[in-house]
């Protein structure tokens, strides 16, 4: 088989018997292995947990310092190995109870296929489809494995997520179809020809995803820090290892190997990577057991960059499920035909929503079609043509009847409109002798003469949560566009009921009148916020309109007609009760189906960017104030003014417990771009100040107490980092809630207790404590402090609006 991209692909193959597989070829081919098992992922393997958690770079470098530590004899210096475990198992405990309940989820949300086997049809997980199964496709499916049509019902399908192709091919018996297409018409049955691995879609390693992943601004900013760290540690590290073996102040090498192995620990961030995957982790874990399956981690972040909230009508402000209200005849004398017409067209391409309500209301005939036309999106009508010459056709009145020729049609567009301004959802059908024909490219074409014999009335049910869940994102600054395929009347009519600001019935969008230029397009989407009679492809083109703007941009839906939108926006909100292709290229979905989720998923996301921007902020700080000491230490050649050891009780006191519960905690500040170049503003003048500090206050108890030799000076530079890191602690806390004061005031008793204990501060810390150590710390420390909050007022102020936009790296 040829890959897609090159023509529609006629196969001849030994064909299965429309009765499908046997039970027993079923079992030989499992035996065989040739099996569809490529469920997708939503969570990395155990053994990728541990690898990642585990085998890194800065761990290894840990390790090797920590062997470094044993041979000096000084067994405390080497504690900072713990933080290499403690991290290490919270990463791997927690991604573990993450992936359990994720997987336990994705079985839930995993997609079926619906084969034929011994002659009668069945539902099953795609996995368990095997080679030379009968598939049988309907519109919204997704096809789960390569095969060929043997049947086709006007069966037609999207290849765009295998081939960028925009628009749909029209399958006929002999032709391929390829995993991943999306049905966005008809119906039919295709036999499989490749499964698993050899499928197409599995080696372009999609299942519709076969482009980017979601960007995510903190994994960004925080891979480009880390690159930065690794490089100062390459220049720096032997500077540092020259001056301590050539400073009088080391007596031997063990001194000098102490030295650079502080230097060293001090300019790692050991857990800034474990705090950014722990709150994307307890996140999607949070979402979880509110029924929000995430399907990539960083889409969490990515919510709280949205600013434009794409909306579909239909299964997202409405139920999806339509009922059939009420007939409005315009020919009385053909309404007996009329029901017994929809009956038809309901039996014949039952599909899609409106097929199934009508189906429910009018039976259908004996005899069938000897011709079908099923509904397509794109086009927005269906049709059938009967035994007695007459074709009747179902769909949107102004697309059946776009241009009136007679006052019957004439007065069948009027009423309809009237209708539809009343918030009606309607439908024309019509009838004429002539049959349907087939453009250059096989699309239908309607049949002349078409006469209007009533109007079918649609009710839909607006969802309760809509107008608080609408409410929730005008209050917050987010954009709201109701783009649907429905009547503009119609959806203007839903908008203005359930709160779509500064919206009225009149006030919808024919989208058939929109420009196709891009820029023009952005410019009416920019003027616009409700837009009806949508097609599939203006949904995408929408979408990438918005983005070009800068807009970083949401796009809920539950139709096939929603999934080529869903994939190309920053983020894909899918309904649970949505089509199969839909769920399958979202972000998110929302296991339940409602809408009212969308703002906690929004608030955990700007959660999870709000804190790990507070626990960046630490952790870049200790690395700055590390590499000033380690700089200082090379121009001065003089002892590095820490110990290992107190480096470790500094790190765990001021960063790693506070920055842990600072990462976790509740955060409702709204996204504000660059958190890069933010973070930078506050931790490196910070680390400037902090580093500065620290050997001032070695020099000058070097100098005012030489008696007290390095291992006073170094008590003294440790008490001044102590202090001026609480500070900036406390600054990073604000507003200090309870819980926050609570916390701060508890690690400082922590580390009151260990300096005023000897067995743990002299024995274990290396402390020498004295009146002129502690007095001068609070002299230097103080001035830090004030420096510290002075710098943050004026290097890292927030921008006032908290309103704003961000291009993601697509």
């Amino acid at each position: 088989m040829v890959s897609p991209g090159g023509g529609t692909t006629s196969l001849t193959l030994p064909e299965t018997p429309a009765t499908g597989l046997t039970a027993a070829a079923v079992a030989e081919r499992v035996a065989l292995g040739r099996t569809n098992a490529t469920s997708p992922r939503t969570s990395r393997t155990v053994g990728e947990i541990v690898r990642a958690n585990v085998f890194t770079v800065f761990n290894a470098l840990l390790v090797t310092l920590f062997v470094l530590v044993l041979t000096t004899g000084r067994w405390q210096n080497g504690l900072f190995v713990g933080v290499v475990v403690v991290n290490a198992a919270i990463g791997v405990v927690q991604e573990l109870r993450a992936k359990r309940t994720l997987d336990r989820l994705a079985v839930v949300n995993a997609p079926r296929a619906r084969v034929v086997r011994d002659g009668a049809e069945q539902e099953l997980p795609v996995a368990d489809v095997v080679l030379d199964d009968l598939l049988v496709l309907a519109a919204g499916d997704q096809v789960p494995a390569d095969g060929v049509v043997r049947q086709s019902g006007g069966l037609a399908v999207d290849e765009s997520l295998l081939t960028g192709e925009a628009e749909a091919v029209v399958k006929q018996p002999g032709d391929a179809v390829w995993a991943g297409a999306i049905v966005v018409a008809g119906h039919g049955r295709a036999q499989t020809t490749a499964v698993g691995e050899d499928s197409y879609a599995a080696r372009l390693s999609t299942e519709a995803r076969r482009f980017a992943t979601t960007y995510s601004e903190l994994v960004a900013g925080t891979n480009r820090l880390l690159r930065w760290i690794a490089l100062t540690l390459v220049v720096v590290g032997p500077l540092v290892l020259w001056s301590q073996f050539r400073t009088a102040e080391n007596t031997d090498w063990r001194h000098a190997v102490t030295g650079t192995v502080a230097a060293m620990v001090g300019m790692i961030p050991e857990g800034l990577v474990l705090l950014t995957t722990l709150a994307f982790v307890v996140a999607t874990v949070t979402l979880a057991r509110r029924q929000v399956l995430v399907q990539e981690l960083p889409a969490v972040e990515g919510l709280a960059r949205v600013d434009v909230v794409c909306l579909d009508k239909t299964g997202t402000l409405t139920h999806g499920d339509v009922r059939f209200d009420r007939l409005v005849p315009l020919d009385a004398a053909n309404r007996t035909a009329a029901e017994a017409a929809l009956g038809l067209v309901a039996a014949a391409d039952g599909s899609n929503a409106t097929a199934r309500a009508l189906a429910a209301a009018f039976p259908s005939p004996d005899g069938g079609p000897v011709q079908t036309v099923p509904f397509s999106s794109a086009r927005k009508w269906s049709a059938v043509r009967t035994a007695d010459a007459v074709t009747w056709v179902l769909g949107a009145p102004e697309m059946v009847l776009p241009v009136t020729v007679d006052p019957a049609q004439a007065t069948a567009r009027s009423r309809a409109d009237e209708l539809a301004a009343e918030g009606h959802r309607v439908l024309l059908l019509a009838r004429s002798t002539a049959a349907p024909g087939v453009d250059g490219e096989g699309e239908p074409l309607l049949p002349g003469g078409l006469a209007p014999v009533t109007l079918v009335l649609l009710a839909e049910r607006v969802r309760a949560d809509a107008g608080e869940v609408l409410g929730y994102f005008t209050a917050q600054g987010v954009a709201l566009k109701v783009i649907s395929g429905d009547n503009p009347r119609t959806v203007g009519v839903v908008a203005a009921a359930v709160g779509v600001p500064g919206v009225s019935s009149a006030d919808a969008v024919d989208a058939r009148t929109l420009p196709e230029d891009p820029d023009a397009l952005a410019d009416a989407m920019e003027a616009g916020s409700v837009f009806g009679r949508v097609t599939p492809h203006q949904k995408r083109a929408m979408v990438r309109a918005l983005q070009r703007r800068g807009h970083v941009v949401a796009m809920t839906g539950d139709g096939v007609n929603d999934a080529l939108a869903l994939k190309d926006a920053d983020i894909g909100v899918a309904m649970g009760n949505g089509s199969p292709a839909t769920r399958a290229v979202a972000q998110l979905v929302l296991l339940d189906s409602r809408f009212a989720h969308l703002p906690q998923a929004v608030a955990e996301g700007r959660r999870v960017i709000a804190n790990i921007e507070r626990a960046a902020n630490l952790f870049l700080v200790k690395n700055v104030y590390s590499l000033v000491l380690a700089l200082m230490t090379v121009v001065a050649v003089s002892a590095y003014p820490l110990e290992p050891i107190q480096l470790t009780l500094i790190s765990t006191v001021t960063i790693g417990i506070p920055g842990f519960f600072l990462a976790l905690g509740p955060n409702g500040r709204r996204y504000v771009p660059g958190f890069l170049s933010r973070v930078l503003r506050f931790s490196v003048p910070t680390g400037l100040i902090i580093g500065a500090g620290a050997y001032a206050g070695y020099a000058v108890s070097r100098r005012l107490v030489p008696e007290a030799g390095v291992a006073g000076a170094r008590t003294t530079a440790t008490f001044v980092v102590l202090i001026v890191a609480f500070w900036t602690l406390v600054v990073l806390a604000r507003p200090l809630h309870p819980w926050k004061v609570a916390l701060i005031a508890t690690l400082v008793g922590i580390t009151v207790a260990v300096v005023a204990i000897p067995a743990l501060g002299q024995e274990i810390v290396l402390l020498q404590v004295s009146p002129q150590a502690v007095l001068t710390a609070a002299a230097i420390g103080a001035l830090g402090a004030a420096l510290v909050d002075v710098s943050s007022r004026v290097f890292s102020a927030t921008p006032a609006s908290s309103r704003t936009r961000s291009a993601p790296a697509r």
